[in-house]
């Protein structure tokens, strides 16, 4: 009875972080800040979500661009299924973001970031988290210091064609 009721209140709390969040909707925070997300590894989605939802995006009031030696993170969600949440993350010009990138589901993903052809061809250049099983966490950190266009994908067998892929908008 006891172990039902715990795996309801996930499941609530998972299915209602989405309803609360939206498509696309980024949870982002500098490390440190008040709503910063704790590091990966303190619970079991890497910490809980702290106070992100009302972090500034580029060109939002508040807004406080990553630095090398204070990247701003940006989380993301890997499943369930072929899809990441959010599909679309806005970054400044020169930004450095380190993604924190959660699997829900039981599928292995992988999560490549960087120029966009790079990334769509799989190219060995583009930085990646390989081999995330299912409730592991990954991070990379990447300094977006061109115009792009950029992206983020999955190459595990069957992934990226059936549309595991998302955008980074670079916004002035």
């Amino acid at each position: 009875m006891v172990r039902r009721s715990l795996l309801a209140g996930f499941v609530l709390v998972t299915f209602g972080l989405s309803a609360c969040m939206g498509a696309g909707t980024a949870i982002t925070a500098r490390p440190g800040s008040p709503g910063a997300l704790p590091a990966p590894g303190l619970g079991m989605m890497g910490g809980s979500i702290g106070g992100g939802f009302g972090a500034a995006s580029p060109g939002g009031t508040g807004f406080v661009a990553g630095t090398p030696s204070a990247p701003r993170v940006v989380r993301i969600i890997a499943g369930p299924g072929d899809r990441f949440s959010p599909s679309d993350v806005r970054v400044a010009a020169g930004e450095t973001i380190t993604f924190l990138v959660t699997v829900m589901g039981p599928l292995q993903h992988e999560f490549k970031v960087g120029p966009a052809a790079a990334v769509d061809a799989d190219a060995p250049t583009a930085p990646e988290i390989a081999g995330l099983g299912m409730m592991q966490t990954g991070s990379l950190t990447y300094t977006f210091s061109s115009v792009g266009p950029f992206a983020f994908a999955c190459h595990e067998p069957g992934h990226f064609e059936a549309g595991m892929r998302g955008t980074i908008t670079i916004v002035d």
